[in-house]
């Protein structure tokens, strides 16, 4: 993303450095701002054109300050700004839904000050993400508040999903809940045109109208979960491996994204997927610290024996 390197810009860049730094000279802001000291003082200059009241105070420990009479008006959101915002913090910073984290504890503070109406599907999206791993399509603010308004009610939607250019699916869905999932925001909810459960991508809704129809959404629904274990499945070659370990044991070592655990009869677990990398997918079971064998699965027992194969070789075994 550049960077906005207009007069304006670092004005008011000049103005969050002198805020933070009573009597700060000229020179100094010109060194925080990267620029001579007289571009400093010109940026201060348009400060003070814009009415802020900026004062110079004399002497050996003078410089900038920012007057009293500076009240900085109260920030109102609508709903699609407040969405819009922490869709875009979620996606550019890991760590933002945790109110632990600096960033995440700024965006729990905007949140905490929006109106109820507002603050409500926003924290709905909020604890429902995950954290982002490479940019993808870019969803609507304006679209996603919608669509996460209606979760909140419980209300029916009817949507026009875009399958290609030229062609979109008309249904009627039971919105669950909208989740990011590697920077690409889903709609998890159930179908009525096609009496299934169905994840579906928010950058692909073209249209969207909302129904006077309710619904009970699943008791103790996990979106993320349920998403990830969607995600897993519908691929070209089939994924099935028996792991020498607990269901426990290997939810700790595997994403929910790469498959379904279940228990086996012996003990151990049973992870069905599909996959249509093969030998990505072998590269993360070689990660387990336990041991493992891939049954039914051709491809992906190829693919294992050759990762198997180019590991002996470095290590200089025959």
């Amino acid at each position: 993303m550049a960077l906005d390197r207009s007069p304006t810009a670092r004005a008011l860049l000049a103005l969050e450095v002198i805020q933070n730094n009573p009597g700060i000279t000229a020179d100094r802001l010109g060194d925080r701002l990267g620029v001579t000291e007289r571009a400093a003082r010109r940026y201060v200059a348009i400060l003070r054109e814009a009415e802020l009241p900026i004062d110079s105070v004399p002497g050996p420990y003078g410089g900038y300050r920012v007057g009293r009479s500076l009240r900085i008006p109260p920030l109102m959101f609508s709903a699609a700004e407040a969405l819009g915002l922490v869709m875009a913090v979620l996606e550019g910073h890991r760590n933002a839904a945790n109110p632990t984290d600096l960033v995440g504890s700024a965006l729990a503070k905007i949140v905490r000050v929006l109106p109820e109406r507002v603050a409500a599907p926003v924290l709905a999206f909020r604890n429902t993400t995950a954290p982002p791993v490479l940019p993808q399509a870019w969803a609507s603010p304006e679209l996603t508040t919608h669509l996460i308004e209606a979760c909140t009610a419980a209300r029916r939607l009817r949507l026009a999903y875009r399958l290609g250019r030229d062609t979109d699916l008309p249904m009627e869905i039971d919105p669950w809940a909208v989740v990011l999932r590697h920077s690409r925001w889903y709609l998890l909810g159930w179908s009525h045109t096609k009496q299934a459960r169905r994840v579906l991508r928010v950058d692909r809704i073209a249209a969207i109208e909302t129904l006077p129809d309710t619904f009970a959404p699943p008791e103790d629904l996990d979106a993320l979960r349920t998403l990830e274990e969607h995600l897993s499945q519908g691929w070209t070659h089939p994924v099935d491996v028996l792991i020498d370990a607990t269901v426990e044991q290997t939810s700790r070592w595997l994403p929910r994204s790469l498959g379904r655990l279940e228990p086996d009869d012996e003990g151990g677990t049973r992870l069905q997927a599909t996959t249509d990398e093969p030998a990505w997918y072998a590269r993360q079971l070689a990660a387990i610290p336990a041991p493992f064998r891939v049954i039914a699965s051709p491809e992906l027992q190829r693919a294992t024996a050759a990762l198997g194969q180019h590991l002996m070789q470095a290590a200089g075994a025959s």
